[in-house]
């Protein structure tokens, strides 16, 4: 029944080869985003360290004996594993004893400080990141272009039907939650807003049993989700908040609380890319900064389609992090990485992808068909630009990336255009 009910995901294949290479593998993201359903499907015994039942039996039994914990068919899932700390080294112990592959499959929607963990795992545990689902993954794209075939300079042309503005607004503030794909839209919007207000009212202090000043909780995330799918600094989210709310945080603390948003896998941040391997752009341009999913943003602002709808400029915004959770599901799954383009001479790429032989491609994200003529113009001018630069190396491909166009194709400029409503891995 389990497997009759499961909806592949994109990292299954990831978790298969993971489990032949290494002896435990930790699957890690946000809280409902599937990584138990997805798990459970690919083992062959279970336990779940925060279940209630029994008066937390289970934990109880983690704490006493972590070798029982372990014992059963293998592959064996620890779901929650952090609930109880000190299983992460006697997942480790128990590999380094037989040395066998595949015989763990750690399940986390947080990740414990290292107070009680001895060992990092190198070599014996691999971490795998788990995202929500995708527009492919939750059927709301058609899949008739590949990104991997894309980024190998492969596509052919096809119509791929007209897209309603009102859906694309859907599926942003509906989110990639494997539970909300049945539920309408008005009600959808209640599981991130009730993710959000757990994150505020108990996640926090349950991550290291850290009292913190939920007010403050509640206005950083709110200058986050002011600030989605832009560069913005940690002053700059400290102003944001000063002058939008009319509070003040200091730096510290904006730090401090980002670093419990991370462990939580709240966020996942683009990092910034160069050419160069070696170049300084990589460690001195900021983060764009994203929530794991664009409806966490929406819960935050109470944005609801017809808000996205009226304010094309925040729609904006939020289609790009559609867009790009999306793009870094699809590209990790054939070994790629997501980062974005900004150099110091102003110009920007909203996505790069860069390929496992160090190739890499360049994406603009436009919502409207109206505004891809001037995107490929910019992502030409960006070529043309490193193009004469000394040891300059040029993307493999241009593309636009976009919301309302009813087809895939690739314009005489050479760039491609292709809906994000088409796309798979």
């Amino acid at each position: 029944m389990k497997n009759e009910l499961y909806k592949p995901r994109i990292i299954d294949k990831q978790i298969e080869n993971y489990l032949k290479a290494f002896g435990a593998i930790c699957v890690e993201g946000p809280k409902w985003c599937g990584k138990t359903w997805t798990s459970s499907y690919h083992c062959r015994s279970e336990i779940f360290i925060g279940s209630p039942d029994g008066n937390f039996q289970n934990r109880r039994l983690a704490e006493i004996s972590p070798s029982m914990v372990l014992e059963g068919e293998t592959p064996r899932m620890i779901d929650e594993w952090q609930e109880h700390p000190p299983l992460w080294d006697a997942v480790r112990s128990k590999v380094d004893e037989n040395g066998k592959k595949g015989q763990f499959i750690l399940t986390g929607s947080s990740t414990p400080k290292r107070k009680g963990i001895l060992h990092s795992g190198a070599g014996r545990i691999a971490r795998l990141r788990m995202r929500p689902m995708s527009l492919y993954e939750s059927g709301d794209s058609s899949g008739v272009v590949s990104l991997e075939e894309l980024c190998g300079n492969n596509l052919k042309p096809a119509l791929t039907g007209d897209v309603e503005l009102r859906k694309l607004a859907e599926y942003i503030v509906r989110g990639g939650w494997p539970g909300n794909l049945d539920t309408p839209t008005e009600q959808a919007m209640l599981l991130p807003i009730e993710y959000m207000k757990a994150v505020i009212e108990d996640d926090a202090f349950r991550a290291d049993d850290t009292r913190r000043d939920k007010n403050k909780l509640r206005l950083l995330l709110r200058s986050l989700a002011r600030n989605e799918s832009t560069t913005a600094t940690n002053r700059t989210l400290k102003n944001d908040i000063k002058e939008k709310d009319d509070n003040d945080i200091d730096v510290d603390t904006v730090a401090s609380y980002l670093d419990l948003f991370n462990r939580l896998f709240l966020l996942d941040n683009q990092k910034p890319y160069s050419t160069r391997v070696r170049s300084s752009v990589r460690i001195k341009q900021a983060e764009k900064r994203h929530f794991s999913d664009p409806s966490l943003a929406c819960a935050l602002l109470r944005l609801t389609p017809e808000h996205l709808i009226n304010d094309l400029t925040t729609f904006g915004f939020l289609f790009e992090a559609l867009c790009e959770r999306d793009l870094k599901i699809y590209a990790e799954s054939f070994g790629g990485k997501l980062y974005h383009y900004q150099d110091y001479n102003g110009k920007e790429i909203d996505a790069v992808i860069e390929l496992a032989n160090g190739e890499w491609c360049a994406f603009e994200i436009k919502l409207g068909a109206n505004q891809i003529d001037t995107a490929a113009k910019e992502l030409i001018s960006l070529r043309n630009s490193i193009a004469n630069e000394k040891d300059g190396i040029v993307p493999k491909i241009l593309c636009v990336i976009c919301g309302m166009s009813n087809a895939a194709y690739k314009r005489e400029d050479g760039v491609y255009v292709v809906p994000i409503t088409a796309l798979k891995n």
